[in-house]
């Protein structure tokens, strides 16, 4: 018989693996997208679209279980390079959404108002514009209007930039920027919306005949005696093209893939919405992971004294726990001698 093939160590594989990967993937932001609480297919989809925004650095196919526990996921996280993790959490009277920095935190949490899955924002669409291959780079992060005072804001704006990569303007590759994430921020109502669109670049200053030729579609020219016939019977620019004004013009300092797009030429971006869509209001920062002190809070301000009382809480707690683990500890190096001690009793005999 031939000999049997030694499988390889866990530890070692483990380490082969993380060999393998890239300084750039190992540094980039990655997520877990979960959701908690009552059972609702509509939370579940809503769950899987925010997937999709975060792609490609995000577990797209994590499979949840009703024994899972936060802490699992808190204990994968390090493995998997993890950096956050976004906690859709049904109640019976609302939903709210937890964007928590992985290890140690902090928490930030978010009261749902509104949302639109991908699937309606998307059977609304004129143009549906979705492929593949968009969700292969991360998209541009575009911060609207947070520019207050307060260090919630500042906080919330870091949060919301940090769960994506940060891009380099003087060696992106604008190709790749195939998608873009809004969040806007509203003073007066203290509500954050935000969006997801699909950014397309087309040339502008072609007539309708011409773009066709030039993005490589097939004409009709079976009403059509010469090539000339075609290229001019649209006259001017296309509808789509008089849609465009001159902000969305921009001029090209790389040339694009998409046929059309040449460098130092004018081309118009577009924006077309893909969804989810979320409509929230920042309730509370909590400084560790789900727990801690609250550094900020939507409904409740607490006077100094409050604020000592609870950390002097929290800390009681602290060592309170540390004290139970160092017993345990204890207890099983005890447990651990006196079954050796046994052991060794009955070699002898």
């Amino acid at each position: 018989m031939g000999k049997t093939k030694k499988k390889a160590h866990p530890k070692k594989r483990t380490a082969a693996f993380k060999e393998k990967e890239s300084n750039e993937l190992v540094e980039a932001p990655h997520s877990f997208v979960i959701h908690r609480g009552l059972s609702c297919p509509y939370i579940t989809d809503l769950t899987l679209d925010f997937r999709k925004i975060m792609e490609p650095f995000t577990a797209l196919q994590l499979k949840e279980k009703k024994i899972n526990r936060i802490k699992d996921f808190v204990a994968m996280s390090g493995f998997f390079h993890v950096s956050h993790m976004g906690i859709f959490n049904k109640a019976t009277s609302q939903l709210s959404f937890k964007i928590v920095r992985m290890p140690r935190g902090p928490t930030l949490t978010f009261k749902v108002h509104q949302f639109t899955l991908a699937r309606d924002v998307l059977s609304t669409s004129k143009r549906q514009f979705v492929d593949d291959d968009m969700f292969k780079h991360s998209p541009l992060v575009i911060m609207n209007n947070f520019t207050g005072d307060g260090k919630h804001l500042k906080l919330m704006a870091s949060t919301f930039q940090n769960m994506f990569p940060a891009i380099n303007l003087a060696q992106v590759n604008i190709a790749t920027i195939r998608r873009c994430v809004l969040f806007s921020y509203t003073p007066e109502t203290n509500l954050i919306e935000m969006r997801h669109y699909s950014v397309q670049v087309v040339p502008v200053g072609l007539t309708r005949g011409v773009k066709k030729l030039v993005m490589g579609k097939i004409p009709n020219l079976s009403k059509c005696e010469d090539i000339a016939d075609f290229i001019m019977q649209d006259g001017g620019a296309s509808e789509s093209e008089m849609e465009d004004d001159e902000q969305s013009q921009v001029v090209l300092p790389q040339t694009l893939k998409r046929k059309g797009n040449l460098e130092d030429n004018k081309s118009a971006v577009r924006l077309f919405e893909i969804g989810p869509r979320l409509t929230m209001q920042l309730m509370k920062i909590e400084e560790g992971l789900l727990t801690g002190e609250v550094l900020y809070h939507d409904h409740v301000v607490k006077t100094e004294e409050e604020k000592e009382a609870l950390r002097k809480m929290i800390e009681k707690k602290r060592k309170l726990k540390e004290y139970r683990k160092k017993v345990q500890e204890e207890n099983r190096k005890r447990n651990l001698r006196a079954k050796e001690e046994v052991s060794g009793k009955h070699k002898k005999k």
